[in-house]
């Protein structure tokens, strides 16, 4: 039974991939779309080159960050705790401030252009830091994880506030839009740049999950069945780690995706982290690429942030979900 509803969430994503293209301002017609012929119809390219590959960074960027989220709520044995726990958005949000800040460092390697790879520096420095205090203070236990991840992220909040007042108001306004997250500008390239850090960090997780539940019974007794409490301790932060660094380079800090797809797919396939790992990857997908179709329709012929978005919405059903528990 638990399985059927696996299927059905991975339905779900199908779904998802084949319909939400077709949402948006501008109507597209079918004779349209497969008009095949010298140049590119305009449906086409809408179609292709602009919401097909921002619908597929949805998926990826929900995905990872559900299952990112599942994974640490486990680790750190707290309902609340999310992708953005290990202080990975603090240090992405300071790498992307930093770019906008140096037109001159405007380059690219491979799918990464400069923005999104000084994001990405920032988040994995941020990671390895977390890593490097925790072990340092309480051989990198689960609470100090947790506590040097928050307390990071309101280090680079505050650096980021410090220097924000020698900032144009319209560099400014730009990264304050960044801040929201977005797909809006998705392309082909996000999704391979997206799907270089999704498929390790994802793999780590996956061949991790059977450890996830001795651990949810406490450490002591994950320890007595035989499970390495600190490598899964330590391969889970980086796993999650860096599922959630390529979602914060690429589309920028969308928040509540990790924190309530995980608690909606416990409700619907049990609290087994074999199934709840996966099953977060398809709902938190689907939901992600759901609110950004939902945003683009909205609000047409504007749109609004799909992370402003999640936080409106995600916000009253997490309520929700608790209420009911």
């Amino acid at each position: 039974m638990k399985r059927n509803q696996i299927i059905l969430l991975g339905g779900l994503s199908l779904l998802c991939l084949l319909l939400l293209p077709w949402v948006g301002p501008e109507r597209l017609s079918l004779r349209g779309l497969l008009a095949w012929g010298g140049d590119w119809t305009a449906d086409q390219i809408i179609f292709f080159q602009l919401r097909l590959p921002r619908v597929l960074l949805g998926l990826l960027a929900g995905g990872a960050l559900a299952m990112s989220g599942a994974t640490l709520q486990v680790l750190f044995r707290n309902p609340l705790a999310e992708p953005w726990t290990l202080g990975v958005a603090g240090g992405a949000s300071l790498g992307a401030f930093i770019a906008r800040l140096c037109p001159i460092c405007w380059w690219a390697w491979g799918p990464f252009h400069s923005g999104q790879l000084l994001a990405l520096l920032g988040a994995a420095g941020a990671l390895l830091l977390v890593g490097a205090v925790a072990r340092r203070a309480g051989g990198a236990g689960t609470p100090a994880l947790l506590l040097a991840g928050i307390t990071l992220s309101v280090v680079c909040g505050g650096a980021i506030m410090m220097i924000s007042g020698f900032v144009s108001p319209w560099k400014l306004a730009e990264f304050q839009r960044w801040l929201l997250g977005g797909l809006d500008a998705a392309s082909w390239g996000d999704v391979a740049a997206l799907l270089l850090l999704v498929v390790p960090g994802g793999a780590i997780l996956l061949a991790l999950a059977r450890h996830y539940n001795p651990l949810a019974l406490g450490e002591d007794m994950a320890a007595g069945q035989g499970v390495d409490v600190a490598a899964v301790r330590r391969w889970t932060a980086i796993g999650a780690g860096v599922a959630a660094a390529g979602v914060a380079a690429v589309a920028g800090p969308i928040g509540f995706i990790g924190l309530l797809a995980p608690h909606a797919v416990r409700r619907l396939v049990g609290p087994d982290m074999r199934r709840v790992v996966p099953a977060s990857f398809l709902l938190g997908g689907s939901l992600l690429a759901a609110c950004d179709a939902l945003g683009r329709w909205a609000a047409a012929p504007l749109e609004m942030p799909v992370g402003a978005l999640t936080a409106v919405l995600g916000g009253p059903v997490f309520l929700w979900l608790l209420a009911r528990r």
